[in-house]
């Protein structure tokens, strides 16, 4: 079935009013009509059947038929923190993520970003980025989007709390010769929490490479490959999925916390 993002599903109500693009999709694209079944998830991760109803001035009216079960979560929670990258390049990096399943994406503006924005801008980037995220969430079959912050400096970026111990902090660093990633992984057994740090297309300042080892990020490289800034971010998330998350078929992977 069809899946279709709506903010909230109110069970109570027994129906949902599906409005905005995915209301346009569902007419003007797929011309569903009344009877026609679809699966309806909210930003919360609840998700139903139902079936179209009607259209009207307000969007597609489907009823509810029954709840669905909500994909489980991935054994580790994903922050990537992305330096703003230009336009196109910063999107296929949201899509991507959120394809392999990322928690959180925080833009980074860091010394070498090269995109410049004013209140209004950074707005408008964001809710972009929140409907690229929506429609990975529907093709990748997710509970939910991830969150997506607005852009913070990197100082802020670094200053961040709540992590926890249990939370393994990196930095990519095309300059690093002490520690790659394989072997840092390899290292550092199963990781319920891992964040990210991704440079713009100029890389980050040694500076940046400075402190933020001094704030608990290590720094690694990914080998003698040098990557682009969006390829770096969508390869960082998809190896820690591999490593630690849900990237193989139930119940045929080796279990590596109790192996």
């Amino acid at each position: 079935m069809r899946r279709f993002l709506v903010d909230r599903i109110e069970e109570e109500r027994g129906f949902c009013i599906v409005s905005g693009p995915e209301a346009r999709h569902m007419i003007r694209v797929l011309r569903l009509a009344p009877g026609d079944r679809v699966t309806l998830v909210d930003r919360e991760g609840r998700r139903f059947e139902g079936a179209v109803h009607s259209r009207g001035p307000e969007g597609v009216r489907v009823d509810l038929i029954r709840p669905l079960p909500q994909p489980p979560p991935s054994p580790v929670y994903i922050t990537l923190c992305q330096a703003v990258l230009k336009s196109r390049a910063m999107d296929f990096v949201v899509q991507k993520a959120c394809e392999l399943g990322v928690d959180r994406i925080i833009p980074v503006v860091t010394e070498r970003s090269v995109p410049k924005m004013d209140d209004r801008g950074r707005s408008r980037k964001v809710k972009r980025w929140r409907e690229i995220a929506a429609a990975a969430v529907k093709q990748s079959d997710r509970a939910r989007p991830p969150v997506i912050e607005a852009p913070l400096s990197f100082q802020a970026v670094l200053g961040l709390e709540g992590e926890t111990r249990d939370t393994l902090k990196v930095m990519l660093w095309e300059r690093e010769r002490r520690c790659d990633l394989k072997a840092l992984f390899r290292g550092s057994g199963h990781m319920p929490s891992f964040t990210g740090l991704v440079g713009p297309e100029g890389g980050f300042s040694e500076r940046e490479a400075a402190e933020a080892e001094a704030a608990g990020y290590t720094l690694v490289s990914l080998g003698r490959r040098i990557l682009r800034a969006e390829t770096a971010g969508t390869v960082l998330v998809a190896l820690a999925q591999y490593e630690w998350g849900d990237l193989h078929v139930p119940g045929t992977a080796v279990d590596r916390g109790s192996a």
